[in-house]
């Protein structure tokens, strides 16, 4: 399914959007779309449900980051997959430094961790996501190190930590301790 269908699919299913075939070295094989951040998540949705699209599985989300070339400065980008019709489609969503994203993950629910992955690294917010916290870094860094203007020459002494030694009677308690601190949501989790 080309761009141009697809944007026909999704005109009928997301009124109001006003969609766009970008061009892409692969676009023969994976269609690129832009889409209106305002209207990410019923894209999704509209991608997920319509008979004929169904793009069940989400595959990644990350981002790019075009400062100082261009505003808004990032692209917000989903790779989605159609199993039953072997078909991909790669949405982009252009937002601006501090302009938040809408989650996707009450459409796709393993794009969680992803989301978590673009927030830790390019500072992006994920407006919806139940558990928006760092990934990759520890939770005390500072800044996002894949932002453009992130200072390279960055020095920052490693964190070291001494193994602690625990009775078992100790993790179990501090094992329940943890488990009823923390409520697991269902909507997150089952």
């Amino acid at each position: 399914m080309s761009a141009a269908e697809l944007i026909a699919a999704l005109a009928a299913a997301v009124p109001g959007a006003a969609f766009e075939a970008l061009e892409s070295a692969d676009a023969d094989v994976t269609p690129v779309i832009l889409v209106p951040v305002e209207h990410l998540l019923a894209t999704a949705r509209a991608l997920r449900e319509t008979p004929g699209l169904e793009f069940h599985a989400f595959s990644d989300v990350t981002a790019v980051d075009f400062h100082p070339r261009r505003e808004p400065r990032f692209d917000v980008v989903y790779h989605l997959v159609s199993p039953h019709r072997r078909a991909r489609v790669r949405l982009k969503v252009r937002v601006a430094l501090d302009q938040p994203v809408p989650s996707v993950t009450a459409v796709w629910p393993g794009a969680g961790w992803t989301e978590r992955e673009v927030y830790d690294l390019f500072g992006i917010v994920f407006e919806g996501h139940g558990e928006l916290r760092r990934l990759l870094m520890p939770d005390d860094w500072d800044g996002h190190p894949l932002r453009k203007d992130y200072p390279v020459q960055l020095r920052k002494d490693a964190g070291t930590f001494m193994p602690l030694q625990v009775t078992e009677e100790e993790f179990r308690a501090n094992m329940e301790r943890d488990r009823t601190a923390r409520p697991r949501s269902k909507d997150a989790h089952g």
